[in-house]
């Protein structure tokens, strides 16, 4: 009986072992699982973080070239008003010499024209005489002592200023009193 006691503790040692090596085997497979599972996760946590970063990137260069673009077509606006500008100024001379003539009609009626085309533009006119000087509408070329008007008051308007939108595209050239 004691052979056949020790045959059976060493087979039950066998058995023991080669659970105890299956369980060991079973554990370092799950932890080469686990730690690859732990790259793969900082992998895509890496890749996430760079796709995020990338769509940022490119909505700020959305945002910045339409700004760009926006920037461009204001200035060329700007640009082209101003080289119209005289034109207007002649126009509204010649209709104003032309008060008498036969020509009188058509030219208010070009002048009304342009006038109406510069308004959907955006253009407005700087009202001047008889408000108060204002340096960032108006450009001083003259002073003049007259008490019969208040201090820093414009009282006559040698060229026109305009206008585009909320920006100065040519100042009032003005006379200012006292």
């Amino acid at each position: 009986m004691s052979k056949e006691k020790t045959v059976a503790e060493n087979e039950v040692i066998e058995a023991e072992t080669e659970e105890n090596e299956a369980a060991k085997e079973t554990k370092e497979e799950q932890a080469t699982a686990e730690s690859k599972e732990d790259a793969l996760q900082k992998k895509y946590d890496e890749l996430y973080d760079k796709h995020l970063r990338t769509l940022a990137e490119y909505e700020n260069y959305k945002r910045r070239t339409q700004k760009e673009k926006d920037e461009l077509y204001a200035h060329a606006q700007a640009n082209t008003i101003l080289e119209l500008l005289p034109v207007l100024d002649n126009l509204e001379r010649a209709a104003e010499a032309a008060e008498a003539s036969s020509l009188a009609e058509g030219v208010q009626m070009v002048l009304k024209q342009l006038l109406e085309i510069l308004t959907k533009m955006g253009v407005s006119e700087i009202e001047a005489v008889g408000k108060p000087f204002d340096p960032n509408l108006h450009n001083a070329v003259m002073h003049v002592e007259d008490e019969s008007v208040g201090e820093n008051t414009i009282v006559e308007q040698f060229v026109k200023g305009y206008m585009l939108k909320d920006k100065v595209i040519r100042y009032s050239m003005v006379k200012v009193a006292n």
